[in-house]
């Protein structure tokens, strides 16, 4: 009987060989993406039954790649392993399509049991957020995730890169977008949002979750 194909997504690779380490005895791990667009690639390609990933990637975090490979029909199942205790991470990574989210510094048999989770169907959320995260439900998601969701998905990945601090020009060359349309997308983003600076599109984007500190 063959093995269930993993993908995984993490650009730390002491965390990713560590990974590696207790997943192959159970699983074949068929590559390692080290940001959200090669994760998006190499999905695509490979053709994963899961994907285990990070939320916090350069160019494109884990939550909006997994976004695009759901929207783009993907059917692999996806746990988030990362170390956001936040639960609107875990609100806005199974909005995108998760089945699982597990913290990094949980017990490792935690991840193996999310996946196993994960492939009946099921879904799988860390103890130490569960409640909160129901609260959350039960509360209403917010207004806060109401005004990050005004961004569209390509807005929120120029945003990304801005927060990183790359140039308009360099946005465009990562994305394969003129300069003319990133400046467009920051323009936009700041009227949207009713931004006045560069500096408050950043705060908005570590505030949401968009990119982290």
């Amino acid at each position: 009987m063959s093995k269930v194909r993993v993908l995984l997504a993490d650009d730390h690779k002491i965390v990713a060989e560590g990974l590696r380490g207790l997943l192959e005895p159970e699983y074949e791990l068929v590559g390692i993406a080290e940001d959200g667009h090669e994760l998006i690639a190499m999905a695509k390609e490979l053709h994963p039954e899961v994907i285990i990933a990070d939320i916090t990637m350069p160019s494109l975090n884990g939550i909006e790649a997994i976004g695009q490979l759901k929207k783009a029909g993907s059917k692999a199942k996806v746990v988030f392993l990362t170390m956001h205790h936040d639960v609107m991470y875990a609100s806005r990574a199974f909005e995108a399509g998760a089945s699982g989210f597990v913290l990094k510094h949980s017990a490792p048999d935690e991840l193996i049991t999310a996946i196993r989770e994960a492939l009946k169907g099921r879904t799988y959320v860390t103890p130490l957020i569960a409640g909160e995260l129901m609260k959350l439900y039960k509360d209403g998601a917010g207004s806060e995730k109401e005004v990050s969701g005004k961004l569209t998905s390509r807005q929120r990945e120029v945003l990304q890169l801005l927060a990183e601090g790359k140039s308009a020009k360099e946005i465009g060359r990562i994305l394969h977008i003129s300069t003319r349309t990133v400046e467009f997308h920051k323009y936009h983003m700041m009227e949207e949002l009713g931004i006045e600076t560069s500096a408050e599109l950043v705060q908005f984007a570590i505030k949401h979750g968009i990119i982290s500190i």
